[in-house]
């Protein structure tokens, strides 16, 4: 027992939440990205994490985008790092091993620039029983083709979906990019289409100009601004999303603070994603997670499911 799990129980404290028939022993998430397990674990053990989401993986190795490629900003941050990665067979044999000796599910991001690259990483990756869930990343702004392209077309959103449901048996969530008119038009799509559940938000399309060098700070002019800034937003997308499908909703966006995940969960997450907050503060993880305890048990709560029931929005 981790010693925020323990904390958590001598305060008579149940953190669990089950969602896509998973149980996980709290709702907080790395948000997939922003999560590095080999330096994460020299912070905090991670097995006080409820699930441990990894970066994009492509069934071959992706150099990224070119340089720079994060960018500080008002309220947050740009990145436009093009989900880099060295390809499933590195992750599977490295980092994935490695994700097993903590006490926490994994859910492995998948990308891919055509429905074919999504269905070939599945097949690689199928077979690896430490694999809790899948999340396919359909949703990043940060690559030229595919990428946000399927998020963005409700249409090709449920075709990647279906292709991906004909080769795994595992439960996935798809992620979602706030840069639609409707988001949930895309959420019902991909729900239609096979989805478990969604998680929402990506980033949001930013830009920052260099006044100094007289171009934009980042090599590929836009990119995801993500940070306390996007709060708001992701937290309305959330509660629309949460009242037109019937999966799970994993509130991304913002979070910085036990109260931020306890609204989110107000507004309908089931579990949440916490991303850039852990880039400014690598024990952010623990940090949250310690202030959601002491946040239910000032308020006499005593699961979150009880939690989530107290409010009506």
């Amino acid at each position: 027992m981790t010693e925020l799990d323990r904390k958590a129980a001598e305060l008579g404290i149940d953190l669990q939440v089950s969602l896509a028939g998973v149980t996980f022993s709290n709702p907080l998430m790395t948000a997939s990205g922003t999560f590095s397990p080999h330096e994460s674990s020299q912070f905090y053990d991670l097995s006080e994490l409820g699930a441990a989401v990894t970066k994009g993986v492509s069934a071959e190795p992706w150099e990224g985008n070119p340089t720079p490629r994060i960018a500080e900003t008002y309220g947050g941050m740009l990145n436009s790092v093009g989900l880099e990665n060295k390809g499933a067979d590195w992750y599977r044999n490295s980092e994935l091993p490695f994700l097993e000796q903590y006490d926490t599910r994994i859910i492995t991001n998948l990308a891919g620039h055509s429905v074919e690259d999504y269905v070939r990483v599945t097949e690689k990756l199928n077979a690896c029983d430490a694999i809790d869930l899948f999340e396919l990343n359909i949703s990043c702004p940060n690559v030229s083709s595919g990428g946000m392209a399927f998020g963005t077309d409700p249409d090709m959103a449920a075709e990647v979906v279906r292709a991906v449901r004909k080769e795994t048996d595992k439960p996935f969530i798809v992620k979602l990019t706030p840069n639609v008119t409707d988001i949930t038009v895309i959420a019902q799509a991909v729900e239609d289409a096979g989805a478990d559940a969604v998680s929402l938000i990506n980033t949001l399309l930013g830009m920052a100009v260099d006044l100094r060098r007289k171009n934009a700070v980042l090599a590929r002019k836009i990119g995801g601004f993500s940070g306390p800034a996007v709060k708001p937003v992701a937290l309305r997308m959330v509660w629309e999303t949460a009242k037109k499908v019937n999966i799970p909703v994993i509130g991304i966006g913002g979070i910085n603070s036990g109260t931020d995940v306890v609204e989110f969960l107000a507004a309908g997450a089931s579990a949440v994603g916490i991303g850039t907050a852990s880039l400014m503060d690598p024990r952010a993880m623990v940090r949250i997670k310690s202030e959601l305890i002491d946040y239910m048990q000032e308020n006499g709560f005593s699961t979150i499911r009880q939690l989530k029931d107290a409010f009506d929005i």
